[in-house]
């Protein structure tokens, strides 16, 4: 049971992350404050900076838990997917999200 949650923590990781930021960004859409942030950037722009790290830096942290003797599966088949299943959830997250950053449908 616990060789089934380290293959798909990362993916399940993923799908929230996934859901949160893309509903962060239709919020702030729809808000559409306008007021501008830090360095000319608009609080909307770093908020959604901010919860695209975050979500970057927990898939690789879960990366690297994946990869720790202690909290690693053992050696075998359960080990290599779950490995694999902890790559795919951090490029997945790199790939989903990054448009949200480098594109916006708000008009900023």
């Amino acid at each position: 049971m616990k060789d089934l949650l380290r293959i798909l923590v990362s993916p399940v990781v993923w799908l929230a992350s996934f859901s949160a930021i893309y509903a962060l960004h239709g919020l702030i859409c729809q808000l559409d404050p306008g007021a501008s942030g830090l360095l000319g950037v608009s609080w909307s722009r770093i908020t959604l900076i901010a919860a695209f790290v975050l979500a970057v830096l927990v898939q690789a942290g879960l990366l690297a838990l994946l990869y720790s003797p202690r909290f690693g599966a053992a050696p075998g088949f359960a080990r290599s997917v779950s490995r694999m299943s902890g790559w795919v959830g951090l490029v997945a997250t790199l790939w989903t999200l990054f448009p949200t950053l480098a594109v916006s449908s708000c008009g900023w």
